[in-house]
């Protein structure tokens, strides 16, 4: 039930975005070319714009690879989203800085993308790169997933417009430091920038009531659906790796002692090649001893594991030069 509560209230959102566009074209044309017509169309339909649904795009900082150059990576990444019941990634990115790995569909065209950060991806075994990916490609949100999520971003974008709204800083800055100059000769009780700015704050005040009241509720039903959504996760990314290996993923990312020992040998000047030997030695040390060989999956072995490592080679390179900002 509140499920179809969130989907009805969060199409109804799309829906008034949907009345702005239809409203500005409808003005335009029935304006008769008018400037009138033509200004007030044109701010609803730039209304409608600011407030369109954002389908996502990759981060300003993710580097995409090119298929030709890491085939290994896409092979591995396309096996993990078959086992997962997902489509096949059609762009995979790297992040230098990033501390996780997320699979998302982009756009209008709605296009599979993956993109993982390169920190995490040199720490781990072949086994948890595997749990990795499993993981991220589980969480695909659903149909009336993205429509909720989508409506709460439009929101968001309601409540910054009429109640997050403040003076300019640099205007309240540039009147005192006027003021304190002339010895209060020009300072006076208010101008008509300060009087109008005021009424327009009350009147988004008294406007995003409305807006902010939704939004809780919106958030209130979403949530609703959440314990569902991670079962479904759960149950996807166990296709592909083990219960034991995506709870050790949790715990490491959780701890994040991973990253030390790669921060200290980046300082140290050590190679990429021996800060993965590192990682290699060290997940090979249990309870019960030293593994021959750091433990693998199924659907990623070690040769292939050194294969997707040779083609990031370029990009661990640069990304190590800046380990030391992750904090």
């Amino acid at each position: 039930m509140k499920r179809a509560l969130a989907l009805l209230l969060a199409s109804l959102v799309h829906l008034l975005t949907l009345a702005f566009f239809a409203a500005g074209g409808w003005t335009i044309v029935v304006s008769g070319g008018s400037l009138a017509g033509w200004l007030l169309g044109g701010l609803a339909v730039a209304v409608g714009w600011v407030l369109r649904p954002r389908l996502g795009r990759l981060p300003s900082d993710a580097d995409v690879l090119d298929r030709s150059a890491a085939p290994s990576l896409y092979a591995l990444a396309g096996r993990v989203a078959d086992r997962v019941g997902v489509g096949r990634p059609v762009r995979v990115a790297v992040r230098d800085l990033s501390l996780e790995a997320r699979y998302e569909h982009l756009g209008l065209l709605r296009t599979p993308a993956l993109t993982i950060g390169l920190p995490l991806w040199l720490a781990l075994s072949p086994r948890r790169r595997v749990a990795l990916l499993a993981a991220a490609c589980s969480r695909v949100p659903s149909g009336d997933e993205v429509v909720v999520e989508t409506a709460l971003g439009t929101l968001a974008a309601w409540r910054d417009a009429l109640v997050g709204a403040a003076p300019l800083r640099a205007r309240e800055e540039a009147q005192t430091t006027i003021a304190s100059a002339s010895l209060g000769a020009v300072d006076h009780p208010g101008t008509t920038y300060e009087v109008m700015g005021f009424f327009g704050r009350i009147i988004g005040r008294v406007l995003g009531g409305p807006v902010l009241l939704t939004e809780y509720v919106l958030k209130r039903l979403a949530r609703a659906g959440d314990e569902r959504a991670r079962d479904r996760a759960r149950a996807r990314a166990l296709r592909a790796a083990s219960a034991a290996e995506l709870d050790e993923l949790d715990a490491l990312m959780a701890r994040g002692g991973y990253l030390a020992p790669m921060q200290a040998a980046a300082l140290r000047g050590e190679s990429v090649s021996a800060i993965r030997q590192g990682v290699l030695a060290r997940s090979r040390l249990t309870d019960d001893g030293v593994l021959d060989e750091a433990p693998r999956s199924e659907l990623l072995d070690a040769a292939e594991s050194d294969r997707v490592d040779a083609e990031l080679q370029p990009h661990y390179a640069r990304a190590v030069r800046g380990f030391g900002l992750i904090s």
